[in-house]
Formats: structure tokens, C-alpha cells, sequence
């Protein structure tokens, strides 16, 4: 075997490992933060299904609760405001993600305070339609939840894969990717609501 073939062999095994990895972390990066991109529009969508009940919330219970017109124009206002506030999966900053917080949480409020206006009217308690809605937004929540948090299991996979060595000298040398922000909870939920029947 000639001398200067052994080099060469061994400079193309070096290239051809350098390439896996590179190719490897690459494609294991996009995928993570496509998967953490469909999560954040599942987010949106369970969210986009509350917003959808709410004017049917609203129509029961103004047919027996018409006097209540603050409230109800509360709810509409949030749900508005809630609906104009998204964001772009390709750009979950914080600053976005507080912005699109905030606004649901305006709207998860108006809902509370309409919910507790409900109760002076017994028979609105009682209207099998109002109560199919209500039973609806509670699963509703739920699935906004279960959501928020496969959002959040999405993206620290993908921000542990982009910072763990030596994906984080990749990164560096691709400089695509950057760390996703996560839903976190809003000031003060840890505290936890009065609501009185």
C-alpha cells in the first residue's frame, strides 16, 4: 500500500464522521423544532375553540341575564382582544409570548366574572343549553392544559438538544437554531382564585 494513501483514508473517514454529525444534529434540530411549532398551534388551536364557545355562552346568558350588559360586553372585549393577540411559531419571544399571555388571561377573567354572575340567575343554571356550554368550556381549559404543556415538554426537548455539547458547538457553527421560550404560568397564579357560588 503506497504511503499517501493511508493519510488520505484517514483525512476522508475524519470528513465523512465530521458530516454524520453534523448532518445528525442538523436534522434532529429541525425536527425537534417543527415538533415544538405544531405544539404552539395546538396551543392556539385549543384556545381558538374557547373563543368559539364564548359567543354562544354569551347569547344564553343575556337572553336571561340582560341587565348584566357590562359583563357581557367584558367577555366580548377580551375575546377580541384575545383573538387579535397571536404569534408566529417561527418567533415565540418572550415579549410575544407575555403579549398573547396576558390577552387569554384578560379573557380567562371575563369568563370567571361571568360564570360568577350566573349564579344569581337559577333558572340559567338550569337551561340544559347553558350548562352543555359550560360543561364544554371546562373541557376546554383542560385541553388548553394538557396543551400548554406538551408545548412546554416540545421545546425543553429541543432547548436541551441545542445546548448540550456537542450539538452546542454545532449550533454555533450553523447558527440557526435559538432557544424557545416556554409558557409559563401568569404572575400571581399561584395564588389560588376565590370564587364563590
Amino acid at each position: 500500500m503506497k504511503k499517501w494513501l493511508i493519510p488520505l483514508i484517514v483525512i476522508g473517514v475524519i470528513v465523512f464522521a465530521v458530516y454524520s454529525s453534523a448532518k445528525g444534529f442538523y436534522n434532529a434540530s429541525v425536527n425537534l423544532e417543527e415538533n415544538a411549532k405544531t405544539a404552539w398551534s395546538n396551543v392556539e388551536s385549543a384556545y381558538q375553540r374557547r373563543a368559539d364557545l364564548i359567543p354562544n355562552l354569551v347569547s344564553t346568558v343575556k337572553g336571561y341575564a340582560a341587565h348584566e350588559k357590562e359583563t357581557l360586553e367584558g367577555v366580548i372585549k377580551a375575546r377580541a382582544a384575545a383573538t387579535q393577540t397571536t404569534i408566529d411559531p417561527t418567533n415565540i419571544t418572550p415579549e410575544n409570548m407575555a403579549a398573547f399571555q396576558k390577552a387569554q388571561e384578560g379573557l380567562s377573567g371575563a369568563l370567571s366574572r361571568l360564570l360568577v354572575t350566573v349564579e344569581k340567575y337559577p333558572e340559567l343554571k338550569a337551561n340544559q343549553n347553558f350548562l352543555e356550554l359550560q360543561s364544554q368550556l371546562e373541557g376546554t381549559e383542560n385541553r388548553i392544559n394538557v396543551e400548554r404543556n406538551r408545548y412546554n415538554g416540545e421545546v425543553n426537548l429541543f432547548n436541551k438538544h441545542i445546548k448540550t455539547f456537542p450539538n452546542n458547538m454545532l449550533n454555533n457553527f450553523f447558527g440557526n437554531f435559538e432557544e424557545m421560550t416556554r409558557f409559563e404560568a401568569a404572575e400571581g397564579s399561584k395564588v389560588a382564585p376565590k370564587v364563590e357560588f
